[in-house]
């Protein structure tokens, strides 16, 4: 009678489910910043060895990547896709609601920027950002550079924006944080920076909704312009 065969070891198994892991790492990253979503660190916060977090993801690259996809799946794509609506108030609503949705987690905001976002939430929203821009009259080629263009824009506005914390964690309201840069900013020397001493209040509120409002609709104004 010939011997069964053998069986393989079983694989590690799958006691967590990547929700929790991405969990993990964004609370790491709102706590602690940037260096604290390492892979040995999001392991401890689940409870488990390293090795178990790269049955599910390769490596912390892969980690931050589905965790930019899955903030940018709750993005609300009824806030601008009602055809409609004028193209520049759908814009302006996509525009909030990125800086919205990216402001409660600025620790992820570097890394955002800092890696590829081609998954199929991030090439949803290129989608529908292309739509509104065809809805403006765009031809195709202009469409992309101008997509191109406000995606600079934004996302390197909120890079901008967060980057002025002292340290990691939520946001402050933006009335303190507008506060603070007033103070320092109100210490510049009239001489040999008079033109920044005279625009201290206005450089101060460099981070105001109402300045990242203002950029916006200046570069609406000039990508329609022929």
């Amino acid at each position: 009678m010939p011997e069964p065969a053998k069986r393989g070891r079983p694989g590690p198994r799958r006691a967590l489910t990547e929700n929790q892991i991405l969990d993990a790492a964004l609370t790491l990253l709102d706590e602690g910043g940037t260096d604290a979503a390492s892979v040995r660190g999001i392991a401890a916060k689940v409870g488990v060895a390293p090795n178990a977090v790269y049955t599910y993801f390769p490596d912390k690259a892969a980690v931050i990547k589905g965790l930019v996809e899955r903030l940018l799946g709750e993005v609300d794509h009824g806030l601008f896709v009602d055809r409609d609506q004028p193209w520049r108030q759908r814009v302006e609503s996509l525009a909030l609601e990125l800086r919205t949705r990216l402001s409660a987690h600025p620790g992820v905001v570097p890394l955002m920027i800092g890696g590829p976002m081609d998954g199929p939430n991030a090439l949803a929203l290129n989608e529908r950002l292309l739509e509104l821009l065809a809805d403006a009259g765009l031809h195709p080629a202009d469409g992309a550079r101008a997509a191109y263009l406000l995606i600079v824009y934004v996302f390197g506005s909120i890079a901008l924006e967060v980057a002025d914390l002292p340290q990691p964690g939520p946001l402050p309201p933006e009335s303190e944080r507008i506060g603070t840069r007033l103070l320092a900013f109100s210490a510049t020397p009239p001489e040999p920076y008079p033109r920044t001493a005279a625009a201290a209040a206005e450089l101060a509120a460099y981070i105001s909704t109402e300045q990242y409002l203002w950029g916006l609709h200046r570069l609406l104004d000039g990508i329609t312009t022929s």
